[in-house]
């Protein structure tokens, strides 16, 4: 696989379920949105695409040619096995599913890393954009997880395209503003992690932050307990953010996002903590304004 066919098929999926994503929030939106959207979207895009930039920088192997190199070294577990192709792809891809759930609750469990990927839930709305929005340090770490998993995994080039196309993919997908009937969202978290799925993710409750960790695949949720089927005060009573950050000016330009992490506290939200006191008091507390 040449780097001009792989970043073609990337480019081409991102903006096709960018515009199909924002498309259908514009004409079935599920939550009415509580910060102007130009701000929000332009701090989350434009930080998307900042950290593609660094990516690119500061990592000179993708994934990708990672695993041409494990391939061409017999490197890694399935490089080990003689297993056919097919059944090589999907467990490759399974399991990077699972590296990447399991990766998600330790950015929870470990508050230095929570501070980090507070920003992705710091977002004070939740839509195609929030699903985009990590700060950059974490992306570079969680590039780095994928290196040595894909290595270790011996996964094949197409496996891991596939795998993080669908994963770029379903991250926009299960973070959209968008309306679902309830029977058929009922059948496709069976396979695929939906919006309202995730969306209780979002809350501000600290054990509903922690619950529905998955990206892609739902089933780890399932195995793993902690799959939460709907937020306590609904999705139309929910509150989307954390608890601490809830002034606008702090959570959405672009600076403030990359200043974050390094800035103020991390809540009671790491899972080595106990719930809050904005889980006894009922309601988000309010946060400083920021001068």
């Amino acid at each position: 696989m040449t780097p001009t066919l792989e970043t073609a098929i990337r480019l081409g999926c991102f903006v096709g379920v960018l515009a199909l994503m924002a498309t259908w929030e514009f004409l079935a939106p599920r939550r009415k949105l509580v910060v102007k959207k130009p701000l929000r979207w332009a701090s989350n895009l434009a930080l998307s695409g900042l950290n593609s930039l660094l990516l690119r920088l500061a990592v000179p192997l993708s994934t990708v040619a990672m695993a041409m190199v494990a391939s061409e070294n017999r490197w890694g577990l399935l490089n080990q096995w003689q297993v056919p192709p097919w059944l090589a792809f999907v467990l490759a891809v399974v399991a990077l599913d699972l590296a990447i759930y399991l990766q998600h609750v330790l950015f929870h469990a470990v508050p230095i890393l929570w501070r980090l990927h507070m920003v992705h839930h710091a977002d004070l709305d939740f839509d195609v954009t929030t699903g985009l929005r990590f700060h950059t340090i974490e992306i570079l770490l969680s590039s780095a997880i994928r290196l040595a998993v894909v290595a270790a995994l011996g996964a094949g080039p197409w496996a891991v395209v596939v795998f993080e196309v669908l994963l770029n993919g379903t991250s926009m997908f299960n973070h959209g503003n968008v309306r679902l009937p309830r029977a058929i969202d009922r059948l496709l978290r069976l396979i695929v992690v939906t919006p309202e799925m995730h969306r209780v993710h979002h809350s501000v409750l600290v054990r509903e932050t922690n619950s529905n960790f998955g990206f892609n695949l739902p089933w780890w949720d399932f195995l793993f307990g902690t799959y939460r089927s709907r937020p306590e005060r609904g999705h139309e009573g929910m509150t989307i953010g954390v608890s601490h950050l809830r002034d606008e000016r702090r959570t959405q330009p672009l600076h403030r996002l990359l200043l974050l992490p390094f800035t103020g506290s991390t809540g009671d939200y790491p899972l080595n903590r106990r719930g809050g006191e904005n889980e006894r008091a009922g309601s988000p507390k309010e946060s400083q304004s920021v001068p």
